[in-house]
């Protein structure tokens, strides 16, 4: 392995722990965890490939000095869960970027989820329906292997709902070749945004799975990548709860 190869792996982990400390400092210590995680991983690989003794002792340094601080976290994270007091707020600002869906629901994402809830009265028209498309399209590629989706939502009384039954029922029909069951309800009283995971994690948006702006062009940057989408001033709020209820 080269000595830029090397140089750029540790750019790339004192990037990750940089915005592992930001989060830690932010007190939105789950986020901070996976950072502090990631980043360590990358010391080590680092620390695998340098062949100087002084470096060596540097980096193992370093490596333990994270490794400490992320325990530190994971048994607050740990005792908050037990007591059923964890609550996180993240303020995402008028026209940020970098708040895709991978990039906001990836932290409360484990090996253990098997089955999400989503209630959200918006997912009617043809942005929104693909907004749900691509939220089912992250669940399918994240660490875990979701069997159920639920889906609660309302239809458009003064529009033709036909568009959005057939939307619904295309997604239902795909997610079935992936071994994922799609269960759909429809309500008319529904007015709370929530998502829940069967892990215990609960991720309320204040504008649902829509807080994305509309792009300026089907050929501008973020029409495709949700990283690079521009967002509406929205609060995501996130708590965990031993029992998950179902709908």
């Amino acid at each position: 392995m080269t000595e830029n190869h090397v140089s750029g792996m540790e750019a790339c982990a004192v990037s990750v722990l940089k915005r592992a400390v930001e989060l830690d400092q932010s007190s939105r210590f789950q986020e901070s965890l996976v950072c502090y995680q990631e980043g360590i991983q990358l010391l080590m690989d680092v620390l695998k490939a340098v062949k100087d003794d002084t470096k060596k002792v540097h980096f193992r340094q370093r490596i333990k000095s994270y490794m400490d601080r992320a325990e530190q976290i994971k048994v607050h994270v740990n005792q908050l869960k037990e007591d059923g007091k964890y609550h996180e707020q993240i303020r995402i600002a008028e026209d940020a970027t970098g708040h895709s869906y991978e990039a906001l629901f990836k932290p409360y994402i484990s090996s253990t989820l098997t089955e999400v809830w989503v209630e959200d009265p918006y997912i009617r028209h043809i942005h929104q329906l693909y907004n749900f498309l691509r939220f089912c399209e992250m669940l399918l590629k994240a660490s875990c292997k979701v069997e159920r989706i639920h889906l609660l939502t309302s239809q458009d009384e003064q529009v033709d709902s036909t568009q959005q039954t057939s939307a619904l029922e295309d997604i239902k029909q795909s997610l079935r070749t992936q071994g994922v069951s799609l269960d759909l309800q429809y309500s008319s009283t529904i007015h709370d945004r929530e998502i829940r995971f069967d892990n215990g994690w609960i991720i309320k948006i204040g504008r649902g799975l829509d807080y994305f702006k509309k792009p300026k062009g089907r050929f501008s940057i973020g029409y495709c990548d949700y990283d690079l989408r521009q967002c509406q001033e929205t609060t995501v709020d996130i708590f965990h709860t031993k029992h998950t209820k179902t709908l």
